[in-house]
């Protein structure tokens, strides 16, 4: 109290305080975070633990990052990192965003992009850190697995030199549309999109909703006069980037997967000829393919850690698909699936086929990621024994 009796404005200010406290305890809609409270009416275009901003990131995040990566884009990058740089073994953990852009803009010099199409540094600079800003802060599609699959990408234009065969026109399409291939992505993917009646699937008609979002998103960016890095090439050069940059995203929806492949493998059987445009058409497609799945051609420690990340997203959606009454992928649902028996299919039956027949063409990829790739699938069989023996274990009565 103070003198004369008055009572601090302080105290009724905490008052008040306690007392909306009361009433939200009080109120049920509190709850509707967990999803006992919420409209899933079949009408909704956007569920209900859909935020614009939920996953972005601050700005104050990104101008942290860009004014790092600026200050760090001009250091001198030794030999040692840009040999280390070119290889499917590369650890991707050891090194923070800022450091991921440079290593980005690394690729587009050392494959002489920058010289041969004319692109200006800045250009570079600004279309690199508008990509950064917008991948989201989500477990599995961020900007870590763009970069991953972008150095995958770079790593394999090295080891069977795919300027030579292919072209650098096609080499930059490639590592182009890796660096664009999942922006923007929500964390929950294409049957999550159509189940759910999402904008997206909406607008898409339910055709590839996401990778057609990535795609729009790329020429969002490279519309804007200073991220636009094919700027300076000819309009006929654009027309064929943009149609190879729309080919490429659009095959990593796995739905085309056995689309893709089968014909891929028919052109092998056939004869594969370099100077046909199908068929290069087509072995992009491949090429993006395997660099977007090709986490288990890794070592272990830099593998197993994107798996664990991958399955978090996947829980993440199950969970909701449960909480909206949507059907669940049994490969999603925390319940029925572990790490060994997610992995142990998709190798024998999606990425060992795939990068078999990758290896057809270009031979030398067998010692650098098909050997790896079944190394992977033995060590996850052996651990799904260990589990299976341990569960028969714990079933037996004592």
């Amino acid at each position: 109290m103070l003198e004369g009796g008055e009572t601090p404005s302080v105290v009724f200010d905490m008052r008040n305080k306690v007392e909306q406290f009361r009433e939200k305890l009080e109120n049920v809609e509190h709850l509707s975070w967990l999803g006992l409270f919420k409209d899933i009416s079949s009408t909704s275009l956007h569920p209900f633990w859909s935020r614009k901003s939920s996953h972005r990131k601050s700005e104050e995040h990104n101008k942290r990052l860009f004014d790092k990566f600026l200050k760090i884009s001009n250091v001198q990058i030794t030999e040692e990192v840009k040999l280390y740089l070119r290889k499917p073994t590369f650890d991707n953990w050891q090194w923070e965003d800022a450091e991921m852009v440079v290593l980005l803009q690394q690729m587009f010099i050392d494959l002489d992009f920058t010289s041969k199409f004319n692109i200006e540094l800045p250009v570079l600079q600004n279309f690199l850190y508008e990509v950064y800003k917008n991948y989201n802060h989500i477990p599995f599609h961020n900007f870590r697995h763009c970069f991953c699959v972008s150095q995958m990408m770079y790593g394999l234009s090295w080891l069977v030199n795919l300027s030579e065969t292919m072209g650098d026109l096609d080499v930059m399409i490639m590592l182009t549309s890796a660096i664009c291939h999942d922006l923007d992505h929500p964390g929950y993917n294409n049957a999550y999109q159509v189940n759910a009646r999402t904008e997206l699937a909406l607008r898409y008609n339910d055709i590839s909703p996401l990778e057609n979002h990535h795609c729009a998103v790329a020429f969002e960016i490279l519309a804007r006069k200073h991220c636009n890095i094919f700027g300076n090439v000819p309009p006929e050069t654009f027309k064929k980037i943009r149609e190879g940059m729309i080919r490429c995203i659009l095959a990593t929806d796995m739905q085309r997967h056995s689309e893709i492949l089968n014909k891929f493998r028919a052109m092998l059987n056939e004869g594969f000829d370099f100077s046909n445009k199908d068929h290069k058409d087509v072995l992009m497609m491949i090429l993006i393919k395997v660099s977007d799945i090709s986490n288990e051609a890794r070592p272990m420690d830099v593998s197993e850690p994107w798996l664990d990340c991958l399955l978090k997203e996947f829980f993440n959606q199950s969970d909701v698909e449960k909480l909206e009454g949507l059907p669940v992928a049994p490969f999603m649902d925390r319940e029925k699936v572990s790490k060994p028996s997610s992995q142990v299919g998709f190798i024998r039956y999606v990425l060992l086929p795939l990068f078999e027949s990758l290896g057809q063409l270009f031979p030398p990829l067998d010692e650098h990621i098909i050997l790896p790739v079944k190394e992977a699938l033995n060590y996850y069989t052996d651990m799904e024994g260990t589990i299976r023996v341990e569960q028969s274990k714990k079933a037996q009565p004592i």
